[in-house]
């Protein structure tokens, strides 16, 4: 049996899907990494609402997909840019996404760490407001119990006017903070708002302001989280952190490599490809538990290709096709997002990841995918046997 897939020169050309998937068993926590998911949030498809609207979330469907990460040993990281975070999810939405996840972490003993942000400023901001939005939502997210992410701020950038500002908003949220904080650096590919974060546009300089607050604050990081798809840089980077600050990589080009690590040192984990590659992942991280490096990496370094297809520029969309492979696995109903994001990518896009996840067996039901991506296929126009073309 053959699915027949468009390609990008608009012509359809066969694939036959795999028969069984791979056998991945749920499992204990990992002993040699911390390994965050950054999770997508379900839409309720029975919303009237507009790409404008507040964002009407499937509860029951989001939870039900954390406590699919957490059966395997992975850790959520919450309400971050994968779960849409300010492309369709708003501060109120975030808040109740926060409390729900974190009651569900302690009721089945998973891991939790939540973004911070300061997206409830809609408006240009000054450094006093920035300041008070960051203090509202780590309050928020250390009330529910959760560990707290310091996501990098659209308004501090706009705010700031130099390294100081930096230096001075992060100063005083981490001597304020109860426990230790993760540190998110999130490149201008994943967000083009975030230009120039630190203070700088120039790299080089924004790390040395970035390992500053680090270093005048060890005892309140309990790591940072790069997204700059640099792995290099990353490198780099983590060997000069101080003892006992975590290096989590958010590398969704490099990460079997920097999870990997080399004689001088290697990244945790807190990355958005791990959300479809939950199960998959986590089988590796284990094989990487026993000392098997090369076992680790001969299960992982396959699904890059998957997740630099879905991180392609513009990369702030690559939450599309995390979402749509959520819903070709069945771990949700329908191929709905919020803020209407399911248009973001082409049909050969999506086509293509249908493809790529097919072939390493990510989906527990390869014959519902493949019903599934043919009806995805008919709402476009194509049918199954040329007749179109």
């Amino acid at each position: 049996m053959t699915i027949q897939l468009p390609a990008e020169d608009g012509r359809l050309r066969a694939y036959e899907p795999r028969a069984t998937p791979l056998a991945l068993a749920t499992g204990a926590p990992f002993t040699s990494r911390t390994v965050f998911s950054a999770a997508h949030v379900v839409a309720d498809p029975y919303a009237d609402v507009s790409p404008d609207s507040p964002a009407a979330v499937d509860w029951d469907a989001t939870l039900a997909f954390r406590r699919h990460l957490w059966s395997h040993g992975l850790g959520v990281a919450e309400a971050m840019d994968t779960a849409q975070r300010g492309m369709g999810l708003d501060w109120a939405g975030a808040a109740e996404l926060i409390r729900r996840s974190a009651a569900e972490a302690k009721a089945v003993g998973g891991r939790i760490a939540c973004g911070v942000g300061t997206d409830q400023l809609t408006g240009p901001a000054s450094l006093a407001e920035v300041r008070a939005a960051y203090e509202e939502q780590l309050a928020l997210v250390e009330e529910s119990g959760a560990q707290a992410i310091l996501m990098a701020s659209r308004a501090l950038t706009a705010a700031a006017s130099g390294p100081e500002d930096y230096l001075d908003v992060y100063g005083h949220l981490l001597r304020q903070s109860s426990d230790p904080v993760i540190l998110h650096w999130l490149g201008p590919m994943f967000d083009p708002a975030l230009e120039g974060y630190w203070g700088s546009s120039d790299l080089d300089a924004a790390t040395e302001v970035f390992l500053e607050v680090i270093a005048a604050h060890p005892d309140k990081v309990d790591g940072i989280k790069v997204s700059l798809l640099d792995a290099q840089r990353e490198v780099d980077l983590r060997r000069r952190l101080p003892v006992g600050v975590r290096c989590y990589t958010g590398d969704d080009f490099n990460y079997p490599e920097l999870i990997a690590g080399d004689e001088q040192g290697f990244s945790h984990a807190l990355l958005g490809i791990f959300d479809p590659l939950g199960p998959l992942a986590a089988q590796a991280v284990r094989v990487l538990d026993t000392g098997d490096v090369k076992g680790f990496r001969e299960l992982l370094d396959p699904t890059v290709e998957l997740s630099r297809h879905l991180f392609q520029p513009p990369t702030r969309f690559y939450k599309t096709g995390v979402v749509f492979l959520a819903w070709l696995a069945g771990h949700q109903e329908h191929f709905t997002m919020v803020g209407g994001l399911q248009s973001a990518r082409s049909l050969p896009h999506f086509a293509r990841a249908y493809e790529l996840a097919d072939t390493l067996g990510l989906f527990p039901k390869p014959e519902l995918a493949e019903s599934r991506m043919k009806n995805l296929l008919s709402l476009y126009g194509v049918d199954q046997y040329g007749v179109n073309r």
